[in-house]
């Protein structure tokens, strides 16, 4: 009876214990900032534009600009290849 009893105080510590590690976990990994939005050194954009995301794919960069323009840019050479304006809601 006294091994069951240890048994069971064990299990509950050691239960108690991995809930407290998930728990401070997620606290660690809410807590941290979003990485900051970033481009690849080749690519410049033009002036004036503010970019609200960015994509990355094999052969394009794709970057959604504050006022609703799609840039697409060449991945190896940087190049602004297209210029889309989307269209207003």
């Amino acid at each position: 009876m006294r091994l069951v009893k240890r048994l069971v105080v064990v299990l509950t510590s050691v239960m108690i214990l991995g809930l407290i590690l998930i728990l401070g976990l997620l606290v660690i990994r809410i807590g941290l900032a979003p990485a900051p939005l970033a481009l690849p050194e080749n690519i410049a954009l033009p002036e004036g534009t503010r970019m609200e995301a960015v994509t990355l794919s094999r052969d394009w960069v794709v970057v959604l600009g504050q006022g609703g323009e799609v840039l697409f840019f060449e991945r190896g050479s940087g190049d602004l290849r297209h210029r889309l304006d989307l269209p207003a809601e």
